[in-house]
């Protein structure tokens, strides 16, 4: 398949271009005959050297011109020519053996340094493109098919100049329409990345100058298509090695396309565009191993539908230069004196950015030319300096710049803050910012150390890739294990839908752990602790590893109930690491490392959520704060916090000894293992503890009183002893049975928060109208009393126990978030 649409009409003139790797062999020449049948009447196919070629004559220039031995490297390239010559035939091992010892006599003359060596380099250089037209003439069909072959260094005519090779359009459009005169056939193949100088020298357009031949020749000839076949499926939106989720555009502007190019975009050479444009020629990359593929269009205007950034590009190894001074503000010329100095010492500059105050202007230039920018400017600026007007040039290392671009961005409000947004949510400092006028390219320097984290950041900033966050999952207990159940049945349509990927790359119990790269499955990600990849586990390792580099978002799900995991929480979320967690060690344990945490999250910049410690997947957290950040004056805290006591209170009524209810309770997976646990009322004290202090209470467990079911003489026996001698329970809880019941009340466990701070769990009785009389079986309920909700209790109720609703209370916490991020989950922002 050769066109990218039956749709479009036949061209009447069509340049195609063939890069090395889809010139590596005779095979690969055969093939591209396919790909030309679209009708055209007339066909320029203009050629790259074959793979690797031009690198290797490079290598062998130099090499002659230190001399050493040449020979070996001049005769695998001969070889490999020959060898393709022979497959296809058409006597052209005759041609090549002449081209290559011609080659050698030019090496051999480089080996003796001769006054014309660079003359000779450049001839050299673009020999490949010479024997590679021999070779796709010949694949073609040769004269007998129909084809012709044009040496460009025939027609083409350039100079150099400070912003790189020129064309000389009139006398190359000359020597072209001369040349068609001689050669009246409609199908051509023509060198690239050759051309001559006035005086008629062999020179070349620069590395990778093949695409800028080929745009060249379809202005001249004025072509209504240009197609550049290369290796990949067209213009991707980032590089597919840094953001593997990157995606191929379907369109593109010009301007973009320039942007792009300029920006370090390797698909164009950057030169390429400006001969089509002029002309108004549409550009399409395509790929000769998926011609299948429509490629990307390149016109003068291009669909920005959807998201206003079309790609996002990086460039590396930059410094930026830095003067800065009070004496500056005002005066004019300064920024004249400072582009000159650089301008006079060669140094190129790739971005500029200054303040309105004047009081410093910075730029960023190639990291080799750092120490010579800041000498030059140190000398333009030397009588300032000695005046303390200005300050030293400031010189900072290791930058890159990352570039958004697209023609969305003109007119669209809010696009430098999703960019800035995104790189600050991924924890990327930016050292400078500068956006032209046409508000097509927002650029940024940044660390270099940040660069592949704030590329995926951007890139899942505007959406054009699913949001990204490492997950790692600690404690695959029951609700561990039911919190992956829940993520392998809704992963697949939060990336397709939601665009959010949570990436599962660590799961651990306390004694083993295991990594992975790419991420497991959901379904599978628990085999991975019983293979030979599980190591001994290592929290601090285990961190480092989900809250790598190169990715911008990290979050660690905590599903155990270890103290020595929550006492970890300040550190993750200090290195920007998001926790959420079951886990109610963190929010209702020692007081200082609470504040430490509280602390962490405000510097560090992770998000700590806990919803699921206290009511399960109930929005009790939620509601508090909503109450609270809306202004709202607490008065008071109840409810009942266990959906195992819960239950054990919503069926004692005498029927059953309280001893019964318990094993059955036991029996159905509703007690922790030891149901001293429970019937201890600690476990209530530490959630409420943990409203306490979301509610600015500075309350500790130590200060909630406790009353403990466990009669004293059951509290240091063993589980199994214990569980025998259940029935000590009986006589003391029916007693309070039936004193509640006298006085007309029914018992519940309660917690309750006072106004004045003070905290108690226990059992207590209630009237019949009292919401907790009316719950159902393991139902949690919290009641708010506040200045709004005095009168009618604001309740929230709802299945407070079960590992299958605290899961879905952990996973709405690592939506929220997500939603946080930039995922479009759909989740309330609040919760973040």
């Amino acid at each position: 398949m050769s066109a990218p649409s039956s749709d479009e009409p036949s061209p009447h003139c069509h340049v195609h271009k063939f890069g090395g790797s889809s010139l590596a062999d005779a095979a690969h020449m055969r093939a591209i005959g396919g790909l030309l049948a679209d009708g055209a009447g007339t066909r320029l196919v203009v050629v790259s050297a074959m793979h690797g070629t031009t690198n290797a004559l490079v290598a062998l220039t130099e090499t002659a011109r230190q001399g050493r031995d040449w020979a070996p490297e001049w005769e695998n390239l001969r070889q490999r020519h020959l060898q393709a010559a022979a497959e296809l035939g058409g006597g052209l091992q005759t041609t090549l053996t002449e081209a290559f010892d011609a080659l050698g006599r030019d090496l051999a003359a480089l080996a003796k340094n001769e006054a014309d060596a660079e003359r000779i380099s450049a001839r050299v250089h673009g020999l490949g493109e010479i024997w590679s037209s021999h070779l796709v003439h010949a694949a073609l069909g040769g004269d007998a098919g129909g084809w012709q072959r044009l040496d460009a260094r025939e027609v083409l005519v350039v100079h150099p100049g400070e912003m790189g090779v020129g064309v000389d359009w009139d006398e190359s459009r000359r020597r072209f329409a001369k040349w068609r005169a001689r050669h009246p056939g409609r199908d051509t193949v023509v060198t690239g990345y050759v051309a001559s100088d006035a005086q008629g020298h062999a020179t070349t357009l620069g590395r990778n100058g093949s695409d800028f031949s080929a745009a060249i020749f379809a202005n001249l000839c004025d072509a209504n298509a240009l197609t550049i076949w290369t290796d990949v499926d067209g213009v991707l939106s980032a590089d597919p090695r840094l953001v593997p989720d990157a995606v191929c555009l379907p369109s593109l502007s010009y301007a973009e396309a320039c942007e792009l190019a300029y920006f370090g975009a390797k698909v164009l050479h950057p030169q390429t565009l400006a001969p089509v444009q002029s002309r108004g020629i549409p550009l399409r990359i395509r790929n000769t191993r998926r011609p299948q593929a429509p490629g990307t269009l390149i016109v003068a205007k291009s669909d920005f539908e959807g998201a206003p950034v079309k790609g996002l590009s990086l460039v590396r190894d930059l410094a930026v230069l830095e003067l800065a001074g009070n004496g500056m503000v005002g005066v004019p010329g300064t920024a004249e004196r400072l582009f000159a100095a650089l301008h006079g010492a060669g140094v190129s500059v790739t971005m500029i950015s200054q303040g309105s105050s004047e009081h410093s202007i910075c730029c960023i230039v190639r990291a080799d030319q750092a120490e010579r920018g800041r000498a030059a400017i140190a000398a333009a600026f030397a009588d300032a300096m000695a005046d303390q007007r200005t300050q030293a040039v400031h010189v900072t290392t290791d930058i890159c710049v990352l570039a958004a671009v697209g023609d969305g961005m003109v007119g669209t409000p809010g696009v430098a803050a999703r960019l800035l947004g995104g790189l600050a949510q991924a924890r990327v400092n930016v050292r400078a910012i500068a956006q032209g006028a046409s508000e097509r390219n927002i650029s940024v320097a940044i660390a270099s150390a940040d660069a592949t984290r704030a590329l995926r950041a951007a890139h899942s900033a505007f959406w054009l890739s699913p949001q990204y966050v490492s997950v790692g999952i600690i404690g695959p207990g029951q609700v561990g294990r039911a919190l992956l159940s829940q993520l392998a049945a809704t992963l697949p349509r939060l990336r397709s839908q939601s665009r959010l990927d949570l990436r599962i790359r660590g799961i651990g119990d306390s004694k083993r752990m295991a990594l992975s790269e790419t991420g497991w499955d959901a379904g599978i990600a628990l085999d991975a602790l019983q293979s030979d990849a599980a190591q001994a586990t290592n929290l601090d390792a285990f961190a480092a590893h989900i809250r790598a580099e190169h990715l911008p978002h990290a979050l660690i799900v905590d599903c155990s109930a270890s103290d020595a995991v929550a006492a970890k929480y300040p550190l993750w979320l200090a290195a920007g690491i998001h926790v959420v967690t079951p886990n109610k060690h963190a929010g209702s344990g020692d007081w200082a490392r609470y504040a430490a945490i509280r602390n962490a999250q405000r510097q560090g910049g992770g998000r700590f959520l806990y919803e699921a410690t206290v009511g399960a997947g109930l929005p009790v957290i939620l509601t508090l704060r909503s109450l609270l950040d809306t202004g709202d004056d607490l008065h008071g805290i109840d409810g009942m916090l266990s959906g195992t006591l819960a239950w054990l209170f919503n069926r004692f009524d005498g029927s059953q000894p309280f001893s019964a209810l318990v094993r059955e309770a036991k029996a159905l997976g509703y007690t922790e293992p030891d149901p001293r646990d429970d019937l201890s009322g600690l476990d209530v004290a530490r959630k409420l503890v943990i409203l306490a202090r979301e509610a600015g209470r500075e309350l500790s467990v130590e200060d909630v009183e406790v009353e403990s079911l466990v009669p004293a003489q059951l509290r240091t026996v063993g589980r199994d002893e214990f569980l025998a001698r259940l029935e000590e329970l009986d006589a003391p809880m029916q007693a309070r049975l039936e004193t509640a019941a006298a006085q007309g009340l029914g018992l519940r466990h309660i917690a309750q928060l006072g106004r004045d701070g003070s905290a108690r769990v226990g059992v207590v009785g209630l009237p019949a109208d009292h919401a907790c009389r009316h719950t159902r079986l393991t139902d949690n309920l919290v009641q708010f009393r506040s200045e709004r909700y005095s009168e009618n209790a604001l309740v929230v109720q709802g299945p407070g126990a079960g590992p299958q609703v605290t899961a879905a209370g952990v996973f709405g916490d690592m939506l929220a978030i997500a939603q946080s991020l930039g995922a479009q989950t759909g989740i309330a922002e609040a919760r973040a």
